[in-house]
């Protein structure tokens, strides 16, 4: 099983880390993405990621909630920052927010459009945070051929309507964490109108942990639940959807 999300390089995790990676791997999630936030965490993600290069991946982008008028600066640090040989596997996590601060959403969708073109002079994908801006974000990938960029929407909380307006502007992929598993969570209705090659799963730790954790810090071990949950609702066993998800993630993030 792959977490596609998890931020384990984060000061909530400095106690544990060790003990939090063991514990995915004893549950069977034998691969973790580390996406980027803004300049300040590309160190503690690199140094988290040599610490086991074995079970984990980096992304490079500038979360689009750290844009300001200094966007470009900002995004051109994180993606051209010294790896020492580490591989990004896509770039992110990019995107927009409205949620928190409207105040920059012209800057937002500039890096946005600036950041997805760089994933795809490079043949990379792109991790896409979304947050009450679909409407933005499908404006800025409109921009781009039809499948001439690979990408995921990362913790897609939308409705049915929504992963078809999504199709309509790309093949892309959508990642499900623990939402899906709360009780008043719409988004079990959604999960049908998801193509199954299409379907990621991932924990977004420490935030958002699935049921019946809900409360407490998430983590990648977490993702087992989420993935029995979604094997449920489309009628699979958790073995066969485990595959089917891991290979997809092998997909799109080209891992071996």
């Amino acid at each position: 099983m792959i977490d596609t999300h998890t931020h384990i390089y984060l000061p909530e995790f400095d106690q544990d880390r060790e003990e939090v990676v063991a514990s995915a791997l004893n549950r069977g999630v034998r691969f973790m993405i580390m996406p980027n936030v803004d300049t300040t965490t590309l160190e503690p993600m690199l140094q988290t990621h040599l610490a086991h290069p074995e079970c984990t991946a980096i992304t490079l982008g500038l979360h689009p909630t750290e844009v300001a008028a200094d966007w470009m600066d900002k995004a051109n640090e994180c993606l051209n920052f010294d790896t020492r040989g580490a591989r990004s596997v896509a770039v992110g996590e990019i995107g927009i927010d409205m949620y928190w601060d409207k105040t920059y959403e012209k800057e937002q969708m500039l890096a946005f459009e600036y950041q997805c073109q760089k994933a795809r002079e490079a043949d990379l994908p792109v991790i896409i945070h979304c947050r009450e801006g679909l409407d933005q974000a499908l404006e800025v990938l409109q921009g781009f051929e039809y499948g001439t960029l690979k990408a995921v929407f990362h913790s897609f909380p939308g409705t049915a309507q929504d992963v078809e307006r999504v199709r309509r502007v790309g093949d892309f992929y959508f990642g499900i964490n623990g939402i899906v598993t709360f009780k008043n969570s719409k988004l079990k209705e959604t999960i049908p109108a998801i193509p199954h090659d299409r379907l990621l799963t991932e924990t977004d730790a420490p935030y958002l942990a699935p049921v019946p954790h809900r409360g407490r810090r998430n983590e990648p071990a977490y993702v087992v639940d989420t993935a029995a949950t979604l094997a449920q609702i489309i009628g699979m066993e958790l073995d066969e959807f485990d595959q089917m998800t891991t290979d997809n993630a092998k997909r799109l993030f080209s891992l071996k």
